[in-house]
């Protein structure tokens, strides 16, 4: 087990590095920030005088300077990812990538690949499983305290503007991006594939309805799991004028939960058949405030990451796990390629549009 705390850096400082590296450097994990690196000078710059670490534009020569590195957090936009990953992996560097872990099914393949053959591993981001509120639901649900699954429904509603996704060139893209249901979304589709099991079946509809880019801005979807329990998915970055909500609902035959919030970050209803002392607080002990709809998770999965290396153990979210999140979503987007068909998961792509230029 390496003594000292882990040394990682950062490659990409776009939007979402920012809640990598307020973690890294919060002092409440076990690693240091040694570097980080982006392409566009005026990102990597700006992160570098605000976090206080020197900054690269090629993360060759950020590894020549610093071979101490341990970890490497990517955060490139997520057309990106793949290349990235396997690029890095021939350092012999853990990895963190940011979600959707890639945009096609056989990129994660060749990640987790490039990794095994570099004897490193490859975590995937997935940070709304440590929030407080999804923590204890998970613990209910590991505890049997639903029954029998019956349905499982969340919601992502937010705002994202023209501006938005104007201020790169790839935002909004089929090539480098995919729409609110590979980005925004996708972590709340993890959460329902997370809660209710394996999925038999799916249908989707989606539609691009106030923004000018080329993915669908709003879709909505049905599941069927393997148990026969059926599920729902509403996700949509029209939501005016302001977010509203990212909720998650489970239903069982014993008992109810519904989080809700910006990030899925408060219980709103939590009531089981048999209760047990601690459900008479849960909606104020599980609850979180939160500064913006990323949520406070980064640190504790980042911490969970530091445990699994150290210790050598698996954990929470690693490469086969992520690579889940984008077998559904390339179900999904067949299906609604196809007017919504039934699809599953695993079946053979026909007119797929993730990760293909429209």
């Amino acid at each position: 087990m390496k003594q000292g705390k882990l040394k990682f850096a950062v490659v990409g400082c776009g939007r979402v590095s920012s809640n990598h590296l307020k973690a890294l450097t919060s002092g409440k994990i076990d690693g240091e920030l040694v570097a980080v690196c982006d392409v566009d000078e005026k990102k990597a710059k700006a992160k570098s005088e605000e976090f206080k670490v020197p900054y690269y534009l090629d993360y060759n020569e950020m590894f020549m300077k610093h071979p101490e590195i341990d970890v490497v957090n990517i955060a490139t936009p997520t057309g990106y990812h793949a290349r990235h990953v396997i690029d890095i992996a021939k350092f012999g560097k853990h990895i963190i990538v940011e979600k959707p872990m890639a945009l096609r099914v056989e990129d994660c393949d060749a990640m987790m690949k490039a990794c095994a053959d570099n004897k490193c591993r490859l975590f995937v981001v997935k940070q709304n499983r440590f929030n407080s509120a999804v923590v204890a639901a998970r613990k209910a649900l590991e505890a049997g305290r639903f029954g029998k699954m019956v349905l499982g429904t969340v919601r992502a509603r937010w705002k994202r503007t023209q501006p938005y996704y104007e201020q790169d060139n790839w935002h909004g893209t089929w090539e480098l991006d995919g729409g609110v249901m590979s980005q925004q979304a996708s972590h709340h589709l993890d959460l329902l594939q997370w809660f209710m099991g394996p999925i038999d079946t799916m249908q989707c509809i989606s539609a691009t309805r106030l923004l000018d880019i080329e993915v669908e801005d709003t879709a909505l979807a049905t599941f069927k799991f393997k148990d026969g329990a059926l599920g729902a998915y509403e996700a949509t970055v029209a939501t005016r004028p302001e977010d509203l909500e990212a909720s998650l609902s489970i239903l069982g035959e014993k008992g109810t939960v519904i989080i809700g919030g910006f990030a899925v970050n408060k219980i709103n209803h939590w009531k089981f058949e048999d209760q047990l002392p601690e459900d008479a607080d849960m909606q104020k002990d599980a609850s979180q405030e939160i500064p913006n709809v990323y949520g406070l998770g980064h640190s504790p999965y980042i911490a969970n990451v530091i445990d699994a290396i150290r210790n050598n153990k698996p954990a929470m979210v690693e490469g086969a796990e992520g690579k889940k999140n984008i077998q559904i979503l390339t179900a999904l987007y067949e299906s609604a390629a196809l007017g919504g068909q039934q699809v599953c998961p695993g079946c053979p792509i026909r007119k797929s549009q993730l990760g293909r230029k429209a």
